[in-house]
Order: C-alpha cells, then structure tokens, then sequence
C-alpha cells in the first residue's frame, strides 16, 4: 500500500510538469490542449515540486510529510479547476492523496501526544543518587540477581533513572488472528514510575497506532485505526495491575541497574530463580525471575496480569535469548509474550531489541 501511495504522488506530479512544459514551449503536449500562460506553468512547476517534496519526506518516513501532501494537492486542484476540460480526471487522484494526508495527520498528531507526554515525564528528578552502579549497592540482592548485574556489564556504570528502548515484532490477539508487524518507541522513568508505549502496527494492511500510557500506577491502552479512529481501549484497576507488571518486567529485562530499587522485595531464592515483589502506589505484583549458568536472565513469569481477550488472570512469561552486546551492556536480543491459559500456551507476542539508551536528557 505504501509503494502503490507513493508510485500515485510521484506519477502525479509528473504529470503537473507538463504544463510547465507547455507553458515555457519546452516541448509540445499535445495532451493539453488549453493555452496556458507563463505565470501558471510556474504554478505547475510548483505543484510539481510540492509533490516531489512530498513523495522524498513520504519516503524517509518524516512525519511531516501530510503538509507537503496537503499543500501539493490543493495546488493541483486550484489548477484543475482553471483547467478543467483537460485536467478533471486530476480530482480522482488528489482525493486518494487528501485521505492518505488525513492519515499521516492523524498519525502525527497521535505520536505528538506521544511526545508531549514524554517531555512531560524527562522533567521528572533522579531517583537514584547520581553515581557509578557499585558492589556495595548490590550487596543485599540475591546471587543470582548479582550474577545478572555482573553478566550484563552494569557494574561501574551510571545508575538508570530513565531510559528509552526501540523494538521491532509482531503481535496478535489469539491463533486465529493474523500476526501484525509493528515497530515501537518506549521512554520508562523510575522516579515517578512512568511507562510510555508508542506502536506502529499493519492490520490487514491499515496502519494502526497504539499508545500505552501508564504513570504511578495508572494505566490506559488507546490502539487506533489510521491514529484516528478508536478501534480498543482499556483502562482501569486491571489495566493498573497488568501494566505495573510490565513496568516491573521493563526493569528487570532492559534495565538491570534499577534492580537495586527499594520498592522491589527478594522474597524466595533458588538456585537460578529469585521471586520478587514491586510495589508503587499501593500495587503490589510478583513474579519469578530465572536465570542460566551463564548468568542470563532468560524467563520473567508472573501470575497477576490480565489477559484482555479473556478479562481473567493466566500465567504471563517473556522467556528471553539471543543476548548481545547494545550500548555497552549484554541484553537480550528476542523475547516473546506468552500467556499460559489451562489448555495451552499462547504465544502472541515477539519483539526484537533494536536500540536502548539510558539517562536521556530530551526525546531525541
């Protein structure tokens, strides 16, 4: 869909160059057949230009690019009214192109929200005292968990009070469901804890926007046809719990400097595995974390989210692989989302680790 929008912008507006063309006597077009003057083959010209802008920003996914689509087509279309007897048939196609622009509006303005919201969030203090991550201040965490911090190159680094994290997937409701690609931009903050969650996806070849909005405790899942048009929302207690334990599976999975938070509780201790609490804002949610020899966390399980196809609580687990060297640390590199329901176990999610940095002074 994407190709077939941008082949339509760029032959359209090779088709404006025409009356340029024509209007300078370049060339002869024989498909125009009205006169057209020096001063409005420079407007072809222009709209010609607007067009190529608009195909070039399209193209390099600037989000920006709705405004050169709007102002190219209203060009286009003041020409095809003066010009209607050759040129009508031009309305067809600057229609196609003003609903793609509403769309690329939609998206922007949704992803601005995004944004503001992030900006918000970066004006938040540090939670964690501005040093050097150090044994000393892993000393009351479980071996395993030390093992973990050890593994992954924290020790010696600065303390995380924030970071953001770029992933790219798939994800689906249940096995009927298609899979949807996505790609997808997270800021956390620890000090107010703070999870902002910005998707992309394709669904059935339309693009979806979803925002998970989730502040001290408080959680919100806004997921929008074309950034416009509401198509699942939750919010609520549920929500509240589902999404503190995802906050708490951020931190242990892409953040493992944060482990060392007082609001987390080291309740029982195997071998390779550790049971933990996290409390904020009077929620209070537990899961396992194990680990390997090696030191890798590899599986999170938790039993206190809910599954939103079936408004009950099931076994919720991210085993994870394939850690790699990323910004100076060992992190995972794949993970999947699985609920673990009485008859079977859903995977419906997988996400791949394409970026992360921590301690971020602005939304760059």
């Amino acid at each position: 869909m994407r190709i077939a929008f941008l082949i339509l912008v760029i032959v359209h507006g090779l088709i404006h160059l025409l009356g340029f063309v024509k209007a300078f006597g370049l060339s002869e077009v024989k498909q125009l057949t009205q006169t057209i003057s020096i001063p409005f083959g420079v407007i072809w010209l222009l709209a010609f230009i607007f067009f190529v802008i608009t195909a070039i920003m399209f193209t390099l996914n600037n989000s920006y690019w709705w405004f050169f689509g709007f102002v190219a087509l209203v060009t286009s279309q003041v020409l095809i009214i003066f010009f209607w007897h050759v040129a009508k048939f031009g309305t067809v196609v600057n229609v196609i192109i003003l609903i793609g622009s509403i769309i690329g509006f939609g998206t922007w303005s949704y992803y601005n929200k995004y944004q503001n919201d992030v900006k918000t969030a970066l004006q938040q203090k540090e939670y964690f005292r501005n040093s050097e991550l150090t044994e000393t201040d892993i000393q009351h965490l479980p071996e395993p968990v030390k093992k973990y911090l050890r593994y992954t190159g924290s020790i010696g680094k600065p303390k995380v009070n924030n970071f953001k994290i770029e992933f790219t997937g798939k994800i689906r409701k249940d096995e009927q469901s298609e899979w949807m690609p996505f790609n997808c931009e997270q800021y956390n903050f620890m000090e107010t804890p703070t999870r902002l969650f910005f998707m992309k996806a394709i669904m059935k070849g339309l693009p979806i926007g979803g925002y998970h909005f989730f502040k001290n405790g408080i959680a919100i899942m806004d997921i929008r046809l074309f950034s416009l048009f509401k198509v699942q929302y939750q919010d609520g207690a549920e929500m509240n719990l589902s999404e503190t334990v995802t906050f708490f599976n951020d931190m242990c999975v892409v953040a493992p400097p944060t482990l060392i938070d007082k609001r987390i509780k080291w309740l029982e201790i195997g071998s390779n595995k550790v049971k933990a609490s996290f409390t904020n804002n009077n929620i209070t949610v537990f899961a396992w974390l194990y680990f390997n020899d090696k030191g890798e966390l590899i599986n999170f399980i938790s039993d206190d989210r809910y599954a939103g196809v079936t408004g009950k609580q099931f076994p919720w687990a991210t085993p994870l692989k394939d850690y790699q060297e990323i910004n100076g640390y060992k992190l995972m590199g794949n993970a999947e989302t699985i609920y673990s329901y009485a008859d079977r176990d859903l995977v419906y999610g997988t996400f791949k680790l394409i970026k992360i940095k921590y301690n971020c002074k602005d939304n760059d």
